[in-house]
This record gives structure tokens, sequence and C-alpha cells, in this order.
């Protein structure tokens, strides 16, 4: 199809004839995300992807992103999207093979901005090797959105001798993480607020499949459980696996990686680092006669450089998470109460 004008990707907005349906929605699709998702399965235009899957069991899953700003330190919306649903379908333990995009687009949102966006996301997609295979575009009237929300769905692979779940950590198993926490929630609440801190403050948002890989290959059987802590943070993720699992967990706060001036930026804010968001960060609880092999090999990875084993889960049949403190003392970490830092993912 041919068009009287391209798109004005430099001064031009998203008006409501981009979401219905004729030759503007079109052209909006062929010139902006077609071109830059570009790939064999996207360029056949069809309402869905058909595609051949390796022999295994299918992992799916799926993010809403509605994160406010759009455009943050050390990422955006677009990159954000795919990173999330990624390493979403990696805590199975399975490779990520495809994605599909959805977005909802406010009438007046730039052009320029929505290219950004996409382009971020396309780059973010090949570096993981996700490419973006089938989506979908809506636009809603001016003040009925805030710019534009993306939910991505995943689908993935996981080998066989992998079997990965959030009810199977047992007491004796050991609790690792896999860097510093609080990096993407301090970064987005620094820059909604237009704070300032002697040293940047950057998220952490990446794509984990790799780093995962690279456990899976040293110990495929003695991982039990891996689970990404996003929303509601390390705290939040702890209680979650406490739960599916029956089972307490003993942390201890002097092992927990947190960066000087995320746990600074925190105390200004009136922060607990346990419950700030994470975009790039993994909990892996496994057998502990396996716990430094592992250890070893997130060391050997630049997502997994600063992993440290945090505690051990033990039998409880409230199942509390406790704190052992920097003081010798202990405290319960209990599941957060309200919302910390809204639209952070």
């Amino acid at each position: 199809m041919s068009y009287s004008h391209p798109l004005n990707l430099k001064s031009g907005q998203v008006d409501l004839t981009h979401g219905g349906g004729g030759r503007a929605m079109a052209q909006l699709i062929a010139e902006l995300f077609i071109k830059h998702f570009d790939n064999d399965l996207l360029r056949r235009q069809n309402d869905q992807a058909l595609f051949d899957v390796p022999a295994g069991r299918l992992a799916i899953s799926t993010d809403g992103h509605v994160i406010s700003p759009l455009f943050f330190p050390g990422g955006d919306i677009g990159s954000l999207a795919v990173h999330g649903t990624v390493n979403d379908v990696a805590m199975s333990g399975a490779k990520p093979l495809y994605l599909s995009a959805g977005f909802i687009l406010e009438e007046g949102l730039p052009l320029a901005d929505l290219e950004r966006v996409v382009i971020s996301m396309a780059a973010a997609a090949k570096v993981a090797g996700t490419p973006i295979v089938t989506g979908d575009t809506k636009v809603v009237e001016r003040g009925k959105g805030d710019g534009v929300f993306i939910t991505t769905t995943g689908v993935g692979i996981v080998p066989d001798g992998v079997n990965i779940s959030g009810d199977r950590a047992e007491a004796g198993c050991s609790i690792l993480l896999s860097g510093s926490i609080g990096d993407h929630g301090v970064a987005i609440m620094a820059s909604r607020e237009n704070l300032q801190f002697e040293t940047s403050i950057v998220s952490d948002s990446a794509a984990l499949h790799g780093l995962v890989a690279d456990m899976v290959a040293v110990a495929p059987a003695a991982i039990r459980c891996l689970r990404d802590p996003t929303r509601g943070g390390l705290a939040t993720v702890l209680n979650e696996l406490a739960g599916q699992s029956c089972v307490g967990m003993v942390i201890d706060e002097a092992a927990i990686p947190v960066k000087a001036q995320v746990k600074a930026a925190c105390e200004i804010l009136g922060l607990d680092p346990l419950y700030v968001a994470n975009e790039g960060k993994l909990v892996c609880i496994c057998d502990a006669a396996v716990a430094e092999t592992l250890l070893a090999a997130m060391h050997q990875h630049p997502l997994g450089r600063d992993a440290a084993i945090i505690g051990e889960v033990i039998a409880d049949p409230h199942h509390f998470v406790q704190m052992t403190t920097a003081f010798g003392g202990r405290r319960i970490v209990d599941w957060p109460v309200g919302e910390q830092l809204p639209r952070i993912c």
C-alpha cells in the first residue's frame, strides 16, 4: 500500500485514526512497527504468528507495563516491556523464543516518543534473541491513557530435566540473589521527582535468560525455584515462595547487596530496599550442596557478578520470612502494606 505522505515522526502526534483500522492505522504499522520490529513472521502481517517449536515443554507468560515516566535512567517502557516478559519466561528455566506486543496509545502522544519507544524495544528484543512476531494497536481518547501502555507475551521451551517452580523449596535449601537490590525503583522515583544525587542511579533493567541458561547448565536438577523480584521487591518474592512451598526462610541482612547510593536514597525517601522493585535481578532457591557451584557460575556472568548466598529455607508452619539484622537480632520481613512506588513497571 502506498501513502500520499510519510508519517510525520518529528512533530506529528497519535490521533484516533491510528487505531481505527483504516489507512492511517496501516501506515502506522508499516512505517513504525514493521519497520523497526522487522522479521519474517511479522512481515506476513497475519493476525497471528505461526512457527515451529523445538521439543520440550512450552512456557508462556504475559506482562503489562504502565511505568511513569516513559523514559528513565537505564531504560524506557519499550526495553522494559521486553525484559520483563523475557525474564518471566526464563524463571521457569525456559529459553525464550518469541514475543507478542500490544500497544494502548493515547491520542496526542508525540510520534517521536512512540518511535523512540519502538526503536528501544526492537533493540532489546534483538539483543535478547526474541523477535516480536505479532501484535496489536489501540488508541484511546486524550486524557484516557498516559502516553502508552504496553502488554507483552512471551513463549519459550523448557529443557528436559529442568523442574523449576515456586512450590519446590524445601528446608535446608540455600537462597541466592543475583546482585544488588533497589536500583530500578530508586531510579524511577528519582526521575519522577527530579531528585539529584552525587552518584547517578540507573535502572538495572536487563534480560536474565542468559544468566539462567548458565545456571541451568551447571545444576539443571538442583535449581528448585527462580523468581525475579520486581514489584514489591525481594521481600515480596520471598514471601510468595515461602507461601507456595509451605516453608519459612531466614535471610542475612549483611549478605544482601545494596549499593551505597541506593541505600542513601532509600533513607532520604523513607523506603526499605527490601521492598523496592528490581528489573534485572533474580532469586534462586537450590539444593545447598550445589549453592557454591551455582554462585561461581553466576559470578562468571555480567549480570551475576555481585551474586551472593543470602539465606536458607527452614521448616516453619507459619511460612514466615525472617531476617538476621546487622545488630544480631531477628525481625519478620512481612508482605508490603499498600503501594510504596506506584507504576514502577
